[in-house]
């Protein structure tokens, strides 16, 4: 029978497949002739928008064709030879067939977690390869109750066995591929605008005061923060040797905070979020203050102490957890919880892993409590854990290849739809101390998606900036004040990945994947739509002060977001930064919004007073549409620069009730652009203002100036700088400067003056 459907399945005795997009199928094969339809825990909706394919149905043979994947089955159990796939419309680097059992080979996903861990580790499977396609295996996933209702349901196995398993056959097409995987999957939550802040967090045994003295010290040097999570000491872990050890805890320790909720209100005043971190592990003992609440829910033997064992598969207990040991907790103030599972994979369910339950429980409660300021920040439990965020990535060493290793760590998640990795930023234990080291991390944690500080308990690892030397200690400082100049442009991405499916957080390739130098930028990352960066996760060079990076520049005209420094794309170079800079860089035109310096230094994430618009130069018409949520009201402003006419444009649209009363737009125009000559308002509110402010010519003619200062911070012989001097102020092409350069200076030198070279042929382009 040839057919042209739009019935997405075609079922035979014991086969069944799903024609969900024209590239992504649902193969299932039950020996039973049963087939699972409900909600499973990876998988929560298979209802896509129809579309026309071909159906060929043989007595023998089954061939499904859309307009990118021909399938062929031969009705027999699933088999290489009896099940496979071409990719239709293939560019020619491809593999054309899939053959089912094929070894994948992908661009990688994620791991459950870093703990431990010195450098790199294997990651699993993502969604996006270079061969054209992957493979999303369900077949062992448990199913959901009540799922689509509250996220409470009951969570238990399947009642048949069957192979069920989802073909991705998207070839380059790798944001398409994200997107519809987020469909069948859910897509992410909206990310609570606090938690895109800097967090502070370390293991150690503070007191009620001495936190307090922490939050005035970093009031007093300027550091902004949103964030703090109080690691186990909050709770009581000397205890009796009856009960156990003191991992898993939920009393106060009222000897360190002796007055809970006011303690927590004195942070909430402060305009901060807080986390407590738990260990659940070990369940609720008879010395625990909620104890009597559980034992009476639960029927316990009180007299003999007995425990109630930590069991969430048990309806009961589960109830109990969060009535009885949580919510009171979050009454007094806890706005959240940070779920320190470290205790394995096993239940009293087969197949189902405590990490995945706490997470999908935790998470949904936060929601119905907590709304659109719903969080948890814990382990990933596998495919599907996007929608419970933050993952926290655990317990890295403190050494240069942890650091190396972390930016392709945390942008490849989005490959599997991860995108909300929060990493302890500046490593957690071991390793030695070293200052540079540190800047780096901190500097790293400025573009990622969660920029939280964590270490482990020992006097001898600190994260607080006035613990390093000059001039370590404002770098570090100025690292911090710039992640809070971000949260515009972070939350605006944070809203596009929860409504279009597209990560914070890009691996390079996404923008060109038939490029080949774009894949061999590892650590190279987009951070939003119009950022691309290249974190310094390598010592600098002792003798000329600077650290190399390998940056790959996608086609067309890129600007240095820090320098204005224009470098023409589609090439891959050597970039050479000082201690206290970071490569980062935004295509022409690019528009970005950020929070005025004075305002980034305070606590909280609240909106601010004063964005300023960071315009680039460029042609066409750019514009940046700013997302700004408050109360579950929205109010978004866009700014238009149309480069032909000369006008630029700000839009103000929404419930304009939730801006500050006294919003002030400042266009900042970079790379000698100027302001322009006319401009338009439109739907501005009374009480705003918009002003411009365009750099000195000069800005892009500094490129001298930075080569001199970069000579004169070498310690190198100074024949060797007079010889490197003369030639980058002399006339001639830039190849035979280079070849001049060459002979007059080692490569590391060569490279530093070669950057700059091809920044001042690119401007002249």
């Amino acid at each position: 029978m040839h057919a042209v459907t739009t019935q997405q399945q075609i079922t035979g005795d014991k086969y069944r497949f799903t024609v969900l997009t024209p590239s992504l199928i649902r193969m299932e094969y039950s020996e039973s002739g049963q087939f699972e339809d409900g909600l499973t825990q990876v998988v929560i909706n298979r209802q896509f928008p129809e579309f026309e394919f071909k159906v060929i149905d043989y007595p023998d043979r089954l061939d499904i064709v859309t307009e990118f994947l021909h399938v062929h089955y031969n009705k027999q159990p699933f088999s290489g030879g009896g099940l496979y796939v071409e990719l239709l419309k293939s560019a020619s680097y491809w593999e054309q067939t899939w053959h089912y059992g094929q070894a994948l080979d992908t661009l990688k996903g994620t791991a459950r977690t870093l703990d431990g861990v010195n450098g790199a580790i294997p990651l699993g499977d993502g969604l996006v390869s270079r061969t054209g396609f992957s493979i999303l295996d369900d077949s062992e996933s448990l199913l959901l109750d009540n799922a689509a209702n509250d996220g409470q349901g009951a969570v238990k196995p399947r009642p048949i066995a069957e192979q069920d398993f989802y073909f991705f056959g998207y070839q380059d097409r790798y944001l398409e591929a994200l997107h519809d995987y987020y469909v069948l999957t859910g897509f992410p939550p909206l990310v609570p605008r606090f938690a895109l802040g800097n967090w502070w967090s370390r293991y150690w045994p503070y007191t009620e005061q001495s936190f307090t003295q922490l939050m005035d010290k970093f009031r007093d040097w300027h550091i902004p923060l949103s964030t703090v999570c109080i690691d186990m000491d909050w709770h009581l872990v000397d205890i009796p040797a009856q009960y156990g050890n003191g991992w898993t805890g939920y009393s106060w320790n009222k000897k360190l905070f002796p007055d809970p909720p006011k303690f927590l209100q004195s942070l909430h005043d402060d305009g901060l979020k807080v986390a407590l971190n738990v260990h659940p592990a070990s369940g609720v003992r008879a010395y625990e203050d909620a104890y009597p609440r559980m034992a009476k829910r639960l029927g316990l033997d009180t007299k003999n102490e007995q425990p109630a064992d930590f069991n969430l598969i048990d309806p009961n207990f589960l109830k109990a957890y969060f009535e009885d040991l949580h919510h009171p907790l979050e009454d007094e103030g806890v706005d959240f919880w940070w779920i320190d599972w470290q205790q394995g994979t096993e239940t009293g369910q087969k197949g189902l892993d405590p990490l995945w339950l706490l997470n999908y429980y935790h998470y949904n409660d936060s929601v119905r409590r907590h709304g659109q300021d719903a969080l948890i920040l814990s382990r990933y439990a596998g495919p599907g854990s996007h929608r419970y965020p933050i993952g926290f990535s655990g317990d890295t060493w403190i050494t240069w290849d942890s650091l190396q290793f972390q930016p392709y760590f945390t942008a490849t998640a989005s490959n599997i739809g991860y995108g909300w990795w929060s990493n302890d930023i500046g490593g957690h234990m071991a390793g030695q101390r070293d200052e540079e080291l540190e800047l780096r991390w901190m500097q790293l944690g400025v573009f990622s998606p969660i920029n939280r500080l964590h270490s482990s308990s020992s006097l001898f690892i600190n994260k607080e900036p006035w613990t390093f030397s000059a001039p370590y200690d404002q770098y570090i400082v100025q690292a911090l004040q710039a992640r809070h100049r971000l949260l515009p442009y972070l939350y605006t991405h944070d809203v596009r990945a929860h409504e279009e499916g597209i990560p914070l957080i890009l691996p390079a390739y996404y923008q060109e994947p038939g490029n080949d130098e774009a894949y061999q930028v590892p650590n190279e990352y987009f951070f939003g739509e119009k950022m691309l960066v290249a974190p310094v996760t390598t010592k600098q060079s002792p003798e000329y002060r600077m650290a190399k990076t390998s940056v790959w520049l996608p086609k067309g005209t890129w600007y240095d977001f820090y320098h204005d420094w224009a470098y023409q794309g589609d090439t891959t170079l050597d970039v050479y930064r000082a201690l206290n800079e970071t490569p980062v860089f935004v295509p022409a035109g690019a528009v970005i919004p950020l929070t005025a310096a004075d305002e980034a230094t305070q606590f909280g994430a609240a909106l601010p007073e004063t964005i300023e618009w960071h315009v680039f130069p460029g042609s066409g018409q750019q514009h940046f549409t700013l997302v700004e949520d408050q109360d579950g009201q929205r109010c978004t402003s866009t700014v238009t620069v149309d480069w032909t006419t000369e006008q630029v444009t700000l839009t103000v649209e929404g419930d304009t009730a939730v801006l500050p009363s006294n919003r002030q737009h400042v266009i900042v125009f970079h790379g000698g652009a100027v302001a322009a000559d006319s401009t338009d308002q439109a739907a501005i509110t009374a009480g705003q203002s918009l002003s411009f402010i365009g750099f000195p010519e000069d800005r892009t003619d500094d490129l001298q100036d930075e080569a001199l200062r970069r000579i004169k911070a070498a310690w190198t012989s100074t024949q060797t700088k007079e010889n490197v001097w003369r030639i980058m102020q002399g006339d001639g092409s830039l190849p035979h400067k280079l070849n001049a350069l060459r002979k007059a200076a080692d490569p590391f030198f060569v490279g530093m003056m070669y950057e700059l070279l091809y920044c001042q042929e690119s401007q002249e382009v």
